[in-house]
């Protein structure tokens, strides 16, 4: 029941009962309907500032749920590139190796995305880093599963031309057992037969009668032919493909042409004394991606081990060159 107020009416010495007008009734109402807007919402805003909304803790949950998902993806994109890491090694030890390939340079295999602004759309949150971190490792996987699987479409391609390969490799020696005289010199520094000065010899000699056939040691395309009465004399380079090339000096003739194909145990010349040379003999040299190499290392098609041993300690003498 509400309460009645009364006033004291000093004219007829009474007491009379105090009527609100409907206006006033109204801004009281009013005023009672403000203050109450006012402080429910100062209680729901202290109440939220300790205390989570069931929306909010649905959504804190989920992120949760999500940080640890974004953990166990790091972990296994961790596993992930142990094992590509290996298989990478394995494909450039060992089947590039077998194939004579060139392994891919850490710099392509490891190389990641250009673009500062590539992972601007995921800045600004709570787990950004997080975030960030994951998706870099991803996009770096990605482009390094990409790069292995061109690998071994080009090790598939060289397996399908192993045959050509090693029909092409120098694989004989220049000149036949039974036609030679010995072995004059091989890789490393000798004494020049003419200036009489210690001096790399990049190649090896084998000593003959002039005539002698001298043999193309792999299939190969004749890459140049030359007369001279200098340096290598009348020489002859093959292009074998695959990034070898050898040189036959000295020759006394040669009997082909620049864009001939040859093979393997084909007669290119024969042996003589031409050029800077002081007798008899062929001076043999092995070229790999355009780098001088001991020519030792490639007669396994002719020498059993016993002759290769002999083969090699004649040829590491340190005694004079024939050229």
């Amino acid at each position: 029941m509400a309460k009645v107020k009364y006033y004291y009416d000093t004219k007829t010495l009474s007491y009379k009962r105090i009527e609100l007008s409907g206006l006033n009734k109204l801004k009281r109402m009013f005023y009672f309907l403000m203050g109450s807007a006012f402080l429910g919402l100062v209680m729901v805003l202290v109440f939220f500032q300790f205390f989570d909304s069931p929306k909010e803790k649905t959504l804190n949950r989920e992120i949760a749920q999500l940080t640890t998902q974004y953990d166990l993806v790091q972990d296994k994109l961790s596993q992930v590139e142990l094992v590509l890491d290996d298989i990478q090694k394995r494909d450039d030890n060992i089947y590039r190796v077998i194939f004579e390939a060139d392994p891919i340079p850490s710099s392509i295999r490891k190389a990641g995305y250009g673009g500062v602004n590539r992972y601007q759309e995921l800045n600004g949150f709570k787990n950004t880093e997080l975030v960030v971190e994951t998706s870099k490792k991803l996009d770096q996987i990605t482009k390094q599963l990409y790069i292995q699987s061109k690998s071994f479409d080009d090790i598939i391609e060289l397996a399908k031309n192993k045959a050509d390969m090693l029909a092409a490799i120098p694989a004989i020696q220049p000149v036949s057992n039974k036609d030679l005289s010995r072995m004059a010199s091989g890789w490393g520094y000798r004494i020049h037969p003419i200036y009489k000065t210690r001096k790399l010899h990049t190649g090896m000699d084998f000593s003959a009668k002039s005539g002698t056939p001298i043999y193309a040691t792999g299939d190969g395309k004749i890459h140049k032919v030359r007369r001279s009465r200098r340096g290598y004399g009348n020489h002859v380079v093959i292009d074998h493909g695959y990034g070898y090339k050898t040189l036959y000096a000295h020759m006394t003739k040669y009997i082909v042409k620049k864009g001939q194909k040859v093979k393997r145990g084909d007669v290119i010349g024969y042996v003589g004394s031409t050029g800077t040379s002081v007798a008899p003999h062929l001076h043999y040299e092995v070229h790999k991606d355009g780098r001088k190499i001991n020519p030792v290392n490639f007669y396994y098609n002719d020498l059993n081990p016993d002759e290769y041993e002999k083969m090699l300690e004649i040829s590491s003498q340190n005694n004079q060159s024939f050229d």
